[in-house]
């Protein structure tokens, strides 16, 4: 079992930052892939990030590539999700999630955390 705690959410002006954290518990940490998604209001939950295990494989949407960056610390058992130049698109409740496999897919991560909101003004 994994437990997952996201928070570092808030209210930010458009081109602003904000870096989110999970915190993971259990041993097993290090084995997982960690993945962040997000979901707007009246939206599916969408890929936006994620990274392997070992940290040689990391993927990112195509909406935030460049101005977003994943990152882990194994030996705290946290992810990271560092956003910068903020759109108020980016709007969205932020959700981590841990799985075996490092994939795009919410059907790849079987732990997930509960969520914090992001939201960008213009």
């Amino acid at each position: 079992q994994v437990q997952l705690v996201e928070s570092g959410g808030g209210l930010v002006q458009a081109g602003g930052s904000l870096r989110l954290s999970c915190a993971a518990s259990g041993r097993t940490f290090s084995s997982y892939a960690m993945g962040w998604f997000r979901q707007a209001p009246g939206k599916e939950r969408e890929f936006v990030a994620a990274k392997s295990w070992d940290g040689r494989r990391i993927y990112y949407a195509d909406s935030v590539k460049g101005r977003f960056t994943i990152s882990r610390d194994n030996a705290k058992n946290t992810v990271y999700l560092e956003m910068n130049s903020l759109k108020p698109e980016d709007t969205a409740v932020y959700y981590c999630a841990a799985g075996r496999a490092t994939t795009t897919s919410t059907l790849g991560y079987s732990y997930w955390g509960q969520g914090t909101q992001v939201t960008v003004s213009s």
